[in-house]
């Protein structure tokens, strides 16, 4: 057991923090409730257009190219890059365009859920991996024992594993912070997200597109050409996410996909032009969570298990891979001073919270505060939200500071 990590959660997170971890040489065991995909399962998914995407930051695409899986989802194409960056309201003035027309950068990346996951999954077959990282999938863990220096984690199958640090990866409804009792903070948006795949007139040129309605933000965010015909006319499939009161979106769940994309169309004030194609339509209620704390003595929590947020900014993933920089350099630093004697002590976890608690806890309190701003119909508030836009668009340099902070770098 001794060193042994435990991830409980085999999403992006976790599986980004045991490659992390493996590729130390640290033993690292990665337990995942959903079965193992086969090629054939992986080339039938690469066949389908995924409505979502991760807008990830340049902080991810970093982390994930040290993992070795970025240079894998550069390879298979399935990845929309970004330079620029419009927001703009529709009852008030102003506008706010990042990234430089004359000298474009790179400001972040649009890759499906999928794509990422296999990009990691691979990695989990390279020779210098292979003797630290096991990875376990297909069972659930159904009891967790803390055991003085360490825990022991039972699986549906009746097998049982111990490990000197347990790593909550399992997302917002975390078995691991439920069963060390790590309360929540919680709050409803009383909003529902559209989400759904659409094929505009006019081409989104990289860039990544967001109003702001009074009902809430509507997102248009560029996506990767899938099919020969997407590549023949690139650029002009897009994924949205509209951000809407849960009784309008219901309302508009019943409509045809020919009717919503009309008044999708209508409500992004015709940005691109029409809506020629509308796919993978679905829907999800939004809140945001937040645990009480992030470590007990031999366990942590990391991504959606420590904190859920709104996806106005498209934040969510890029600051669970924040904490994961943080934990695994927190770890190995700890671990080096030690000469490899102390591996995640309870002081070690402690700085990982410091480190990340306060940071998570603003940039949440942010997207609850641009939420409402944006969202409310009193005038003194629109009309100085409204002077705010224009002022900030025309300093440049807090123009780069606020592009700089949602890099992550």
């Amino acid at each position: 057991m001794k060193h042994n990590t435990l991830i409980i959660g085999g999403g992006i997170v976790g599986a980004t923090l045991a490659l992390k971890l493996a590729q130390a040489k640290h033993p690292v065991t990665l337990i995942d409730a959903r079965p193992k995909l086969s090629q054939d399962d992986w080339a039938e998914k690469l066949t389908h257009r995924d409505a979502r995407v991760y807008a990830l930051s340049l902080a991810s695409i970093n982390l994930l190219k040290d993992v070795g899986a970025w240079q894998r989802i550069e390879q298979s194409g399935r990845k929309a890059d970004y330079t620029q960056m419009q927001v703009w309201q529709t009852n008030g003035v102003g506008e706010l365009n990042f990234g430089d027309d004359e000298f474009p950068r790179l400001l972040g990346s649009m890759v499906e859920p999928f794509i990422i996951e296999k990009a990691l999954y691979d990695g989990f077959d390279d020779e210098t991996v292979k003797p630290y990282l096991t990875h376990v999938a297909g069972h659930k863990v159904i009891d967790l024992d803390w055991i003085g220096d360490g825990y022991r984690v039972a699986l549906d199958n009746g097998a049982a594993c111990s490990g000197q640090l347990v790593v909550g990866a399992d997302g917002r409804g975390s078995m691991v912070r439920q069963a060390a009792s790590i309360g929540l903070d919680t709050l409803d948006y009383h909003q529902t997200a559209i989400c759904c795949a659409i094929k505009t007139e006019q081409p989104h040129r990289a860039t990544a597109r967001q109003v702001f309605l009074p009902t809430g933000p509507l997102a248009l965010l560029p996506l990767a050409d899938v099919t020969d015909s997407d590549k023949a006319m690139p650029q002009y499939w897009q994924s949205v996410v509209w951000t809407l009161p849960t009784n309008i979106a219901l309302d508009l769940l019943t409509l045809s996909p020919q009717a919503l994309a009309k008044e999708l169309a209508f409500a992004s004030g015709y940005a691109l032009g029409d809506i020629t194609e509308i796919e993978s339509i679905a829907s999800f209620p939004l809140n945001a969570q937040h645990a009480k704390q992030y470590v007990k003595p031999n366990l942590a929590l990391i991504g959606d298990a420590a904190h859920g947020v709104h996806p106005l900014a498209g934040q969510g993933l890029n600051l669970g891979m924040l904490d994961i920089i943080a934990l695994a350099d927190i770890l190995q630093t700890d671990f080096e001073r030690s000469g490899g004697k102390l591996w995640a002590n309870f002081a070690t976890l402690q700085r990982y919270e410091r480190e990340r608690y306060a940071n998570n806890a603003m940039m949440m309190h942010s997207f609850s505060g641009i939420n409402w701003i944006f969202g409310t119909q009193v005038r003194p508030i629109q009309h100085l939200r409204s002077e705010g836009m224009n002022a900030v668009s025309k300093i440049k340099p807090l123009m780069r500071f606020f592009s700089q902070k949602a890099s992550g770098v």
